[in-house]
């Protein structure tokens, strides 16, 4: 599959995997529609794509927890960028790290909101296009912690799990329809994921990559490239990904 022309929305894009994906997908020759909050690092990303790429894109910012501003951002969006071939839900974060007896309900709230919850609201308004002409691939990322849960990720994990049942069941209820599902099961990769789960703690948020070589956003962006380039009978459900020295989310190997 050829990815020039093709229209590609990445939520969460303004940082990380989406960033990631941005980059990667522009350069390609895909036209953009990023979902991210932060309108100041859309547009500066809107341009250096353009600069770079000479990409046509279109930058909204959008929670995907709001689904009001959400239908509304989709009802008002012209046809031609509405008409997706490709959706990475990749909006999702982590908040705290406590035991669940101790948990913060609150971030408990924004982690179910953003990662399952926005997950469906973009999912449920975009994909009825891609059903409509027969054809399109949905790509969400997930996580490792989505397949085992490991010591206060309690509810990360579980939203992370909802992520990976969300793919199986909707490569059920698109079989027929032309439209792929690939789930993404990164590691540990190097973004602003450990800074906002310590809620802006530097020294926290850095000790979580020190030891070992992380991956970067752009080696999910690569494995996102990839899945959307095989042919239209080729479907890539799921992949895991982790640095080479990490076994899963229990055993990491770090130089210290």
């Amino acid at each position: 599959m050829k990815l020039k022309r093709k229209t590609i929305l990445i939520t969460g894009a303004t940082a990380g995997i989406g960033r990631a994906c941005a980059e990667i997908f522009a350069e390609a020759g895909a036209r953009l529609v990023l979902l991210a909050r932060r309108e100041k690092e859309l547009k500066a990303l809107a341009s250096e794509l353009l600069s770079k790429f000479g990409a046509e894109v279109l930058s909204l910012e959008c929670d995907v927890r709001d689904r009001k501003q959400l239908k509304q951002l989709f009802d008002s969006m012209p046809n031609n960028w509405k008409n997706l071939n490709i959706l990475i839900n990749n909006a999702g974060l982590a908040q705290g790290l406590d035991k669940i007896q101790d948990g913060n309900i609150d971030d408990w709230e924004t982690m179910i909101d953003t990662n399952i919850k926005g997950l469906l609201y973009t999912t449920r308004y975009f994909l009825p296009g891609m059903v409509e002409k027969g054809s399109g691939l949905v790509i969400n990322i997930a996580s490792i912690a989505g397949k085992m849960a490991y010591p206060m990720g309690n509810v990360y994990c579980a939203t992370k799990s909802a992520v990976k049942a969300l793919s199986e069941a909707m490569a059920i209820d698109l079989n027929g329809t032309g439209v792929r599902v690939c789930n993404i099961d990164p590691g540990l990769v190097e973004t602003e994921f450990a800074l906002v789960r310590f809620k802006g703690d530097k020294e926290k948020a850095t000790a979580v990559y020190k030891g070992y070589t992380p991956l970067s956003g752009y080696d999910i962006a690569d494995v996102a490239l990839f899945v959307a380039t095989r042919p239209a009978h080729v479907m890539i459900q799921d992949i895991t990904i982790t640095p080479t020295d990490q076994a899963n989310p229990y055993i990491l190997n770090k130089h210290l």
